[in-house]
């Protein structure tokens, strides 16, 4: 592929602004040309050559769009991923992939049928603590990990009007946030044996969970995973526990550069140490997109591995109904 392939954003919310748009945007080899959306005041002033597009329908029968990223509320997803598909164009889809298991896995079979790459925007893989942390396993630091335990907290007491706090289905924290910490740990250590979840709806005038503890049961290994509204932002990130070494981390990382709050490496005689961060590029995503679709690279995020993380999301919602252990 010689020229430069042209996107299209559909959505321009907080997502699809600073995760999907502004990245695409700076992507070499990669061409911002449309954004489906109204909010053509915020668009002209960060993006003033960008066609501003009100319709998704116009992006799918654009022949010159190359692929199409989808950044709108989650029970949007499956409609305009198929249609974009049908149309014959890449595709990509913020988290969570669907708001069910079965229609993830449709999206899957339909980008077989029509050999277009569907990837599913599971950035948190090119954080720098998470990176950092990949490497700290590659190099056997910890022995054998025992324990795993991911934050996403912050601390917002208020509950804003915005569609993720609605009663919808796949709305809360649990699918906003859940799906950045179980994307991580499936990709370090695979699925588990089975799960717990507690999930809880705290805050006065809440209308979707805005509280998650769900424990991953592996043979040995214990992964917890907790978000938590009503904490202090940017606290607790990992703590990780293994035979030789175990690693403390506060703070929810920037995508983009160097994180500012790196971790600390305890040793078994007691010694510790800051743990050297790994440089972190928010075009990462973009970058693979953009080579896969050229031919010249893997999907960053295969939609397989996208589905399995919806079949958790869901176990979870079910266990937390059932209040009893699900195995996978």
């Amino acid at each position: 592929m010689t020229r430069s392939l042209n996107a299209a954003v559909i959505g321009y919310g907080y997502g699809g602004r600073v995760f999907h748009a502004s990245p695409i945007s700076r992507t070499d080899g990669m061409r911002l040309a449309a954004i489906v959306s109204r909010r053509s005041e915020a668009i002209r002033k960060n993006h003033p050559d960008v066609a501003i597009v009100l319709s998704p329908d116009d992006v799918f029968a654009d022949p010159s769009i190359d692929l199409i990223a989808i950044s709108t509320p989650n029970d949007s997803h499956f409609d305009l991923a198929a249609r974009a598909l049908a149309s014959g164009k890449h595709v990509v889809v913020d988290k969570p992939f669907t708001v069910t298991a079965a229609q993830a896995r449709e999206l899957v079979r339909r980008a077989e049928q029509v050999r277009r790459v569907l990837s599913v925007f599971h950035n948190f893989r090119w954080y720098s603590d998470y990176l950092a942390i990949k490497r700290l396993i590659a190099e056997a630091t910890f022995g054998e990990i025992v324990y795993f335990e991911s934050h996403f907290d912050r601390y917002a007491p208020q509950v804003p009007d915005a569609w993720r706090e609605k009663p919808m289905p796949a709305a809360g924290t649990w699918y906003d946030l859940g799906p950045h910490l179980v994307d991580q740990v499936l990709q370090l250590f695979g699925p588990p044996r089975a799960l717990f979840a507690d999930l809880a709806l705290q805050r006065d005038g809440a209308g979707s969970t805005d509280y998650f503890h769900v424990l991953l049961r592996y043979e040995k290994l214990r992964v917890v995973l907790v978000g938590n509204s009503l904490a202090p932002a940017n606290d607790m990130r990992f703590v990780i526990h293994g035979t030789c070494a175990s690693f403390i981390k506060y703070g929810i990382d920037m995508r983009d550069g160097v994180d500012p709050r790196p971790g600390t490496l305890v040793l078994a005689d007691g010694t510790s140490k800051i743990v050297p961060p790994e440089v972190a590029d928010d075009r990462s995503f973009y970058m693979a997109v953009r080579d896969a679709i050229a031919g010249k690279g893997p999907n960053p995020v295969l939609p397989a591995e996208a589905v399995e993380v919806m079949d958790i999301l869901e176990l979870a919602e079910r266990s937390a109904v059932e209040r009893r252990e699900v195995a996978l």
